[in-house]
């Protein structure tokens, strides 16, 4: 008969006692028989499957659930190589990796991040999870595994992940989809505004344009992005910048852009507007501060200040804003829009209104 305690607090008790050597044996017999009967019946009851395995390989015990998960019942098992148990495309790695554990012999789950398998008595695999325990023996040190079954789990979670997937589709489709339908919108202006003679209109038309392009901007980086939730908007501004440049026909050459970036991660609730407040910045800086043919340089600068909030700098070597010139009170669309988005943000426009002339603007934005 097997023993799975060489010792217990009821022998150290009876070393102490009055009772002769053999009583002694015996009840010390008595008292492994006991433990061996619990350890016995607390794995019989067990919800998990358990097998206990030899450093040869081979079952000793196993218990009623692992009759059921198997599909084996116990007279079959019992004897027989673990390797029954083991897919064959698994089982000659096995023994080597039974080897690795009976030399270092302590409890652990089996295979930390692979993906694991056992073979049922009729051919088919399912995916498990197994804890190793080592227990000591009067025959040696022995591995009883605790194998549970995670069919359900893994199919909740290819379920989980295939509707994730099917989400990103559709995200990424109606990025696209409003990406295509903005530049449509941008084509009728564009159309408009060849039949229109009316210089003022034409230029209302065109900063429309301007703004439409730039919410599709936004709509592409997303669509090019894994992250649907966020854009990159360091990515977006390096694309922004030269369109519209390329849009209000300046030569590069005269009015050169220094962009200053790093990566920062933006919600699309926050890039939207963000994006348009940097439309209008360096549009009016294209517009307005290089008169005459005058050259000079934008600089655009996007930094993280700290964990929650973000820095976004346009500023230009220009000609500077008029003297008498009140931000918060202007009536040019631009500029006031460029309020009406700065409080949407929750943030706050600063101007320095000559040489160079500077809007900052800072806003809350948690990575």
């Amino acid at each position: 008969m097997k023993r799975f305690w060489t010792a217990s607090e009821d022998d150290t008790m009876l070393e102490d006692s009055p009772l002769s050597e053999e009583a002694k044996r015996e009840a010390v017999e008595h008292a492994l028989r006991k433990s061996e009967e619990r350890f016995r019946l607390v794995v019989e009851s067990a919800p998990n499957a358990m097998v206990m395995v030899n450093s040869r390989g081979m079952i000793e015990m196993i218990n009623a659930q692992a009759e059921r998960v198997f599909g084996y019942t116990r007279s079959e098992l019992l004897g027989q190589p673990v390797e029954i148990l083991v897919p064959t495309r698994f089982a000659g790695h096995h023994p080597g990796m039974r080897t690795q554990f009976f030399a270092n012999p302590q409890s652990r789950p089996m295979g930390a991040g692979r993906d694991l398998y056992g073979l049922r008595k009729d051919g088919s695999e399912f995916p498990v999870e197994i804890g190793l325990n080592p227990i000591e023996t009067e025959e040696g040190t022995m591995v009883l595994s605790a194998i549970v079954d995670i069919s359900d789990r893994k199919q909740k979670e290819e379920k989980i992940q295939q509707a994730l997937k099917e989400k990103d589709i559709l995200l990424a489709e109606i990025h696209h989809r409003v990406k295509n339908n903005l530049q449509i919108i941008g084509s009728l202006l564009d159309l408009q505004s060849s039949r229109i003679t009316d210089r003022q209109v034409l230029d209302m038309l065109r900063d429309s344009q301007s703004r439409i392009r730039s919410m599709a901007l936004i709509h592409q980086t997303l669509y090019q992005s894994k992250d649907f939730a966020r854009v990159d908007f360091a990515n977006f501004l390096d694309a922004l910048a030269p369109t519209l440049i390329a849009s209000y026909g300046v030569d590069p050459a005269r009015i050169t852009l220094s962009l200053d970036t790093v990566g920062v991660q933006l919600p699309i609730n926050t890039a939207i507007p963000c994006g348009l407040i940097m439309n209008e910045l360096i549009s009016n800086a294209l517009k307005h501060a290089f008169p005459d043919d005058r050259r000079g340089v934008i600089t655009i600068r996007l930094s993280r200040d700290t964990p929650s909030e973000v820095s976004l700098r346009v500023s230009d070597d220009g000609v500077g804003l008029p003297p008498a010139l009140d931000a918060a009170k202007t009536e040019t669309l631009g500029l006031q829009l460029v309020n009406l988005l700065t409080q949407q943000l929750g943030g706050a426009l600063t101007i320095q209104p000559g040489h160079p002339t500077s809007f900052l603007l800072r806003f809350p934005s948690d990575e």
